[in-house]
């Protein structure tokens, strides 16, 4: 089956509202995209039409996108666009345009955020004590590289810069002087 698979750029216009339900964790929120023009008369950029998507997020994307989000925050949405038609009883018909996300994240041309990896869901089966070493997995002599990535967690390099609780959109970062030393540590070790 044919899909229309959109990339839609724009803003966060409300707040993200999630819910459990029976299929699991459910999120949704619209988004404003605005198209901009070069306007020859007045040489300057103007706004154009704006288009108000309703986005659906689920499973672990919805968790996120709650907790990340925020009112007028610049994001970037890849999903399924699902168009729908509603007549009520007495009223005219009403389209709506959805997005059934696949994924979102901030837009980074307009500011910065600070990626925080989540707990990872419980797996049915055990892993092996030792996997074996393919091109997915790092070789035993690397393992310096793992435990530089551990000292930057450590020090505090994937902490959320800017709000907190959410996905850290700020304006202007500090450099991470205390994880780069600890990245370097782990090197020479």
């Amino acid at each position: 089956m044919n899909e229309t698979m959109i990339c839609a750029v724009g803003n966060v216009a409300t707040q993200p509202v999630f819910r459990e339900t029976a299929s699991g964790p459910v999120a949704r929120f619209r988004m404003a995209v605005t198209s901009r023009y070069w306007n020859r008369d007045k040489s300057v950029w103007a706004d154009g039409h704006t288009n108000f998507f309703t986005v659906w997020a689920n499973r672990q994307l919805a968790t996120n996108t709650t907790a990340s989000l925020s009112v007028g925050e610049p994001v970037i949405v890849q999903g399924r666009l699902k168009v729908r038609t509603e007549t009520r009883e007495g009223q005219q018909g009403r389209t709506s345009a959805d997005i059934d996300a696949v994924a979102i994240g901030h837009d980074l041309t307009r500011g910065t955020a600070a990626f925080r990896r989540t707990g990872r869901p419980d797996r049915q089966q055990a892993s092996p004590e030792r996997p074996e070493t393919t091109w997915e997995t790092r070789p035993p002599g690397e393992a310096g590289e793992v435990a530089a990535a551990e000292a930057v967690q450590a020090a505090g390099a994937v902490e959320a810069v800017g709000r907190e609780g959410g996905a850290g959109v700020s304006e202007e970062s500090e450099p991470a002087t205390a994880a780069q030393q600890a990245l370097e540590t782990a090197r020479v070790t």
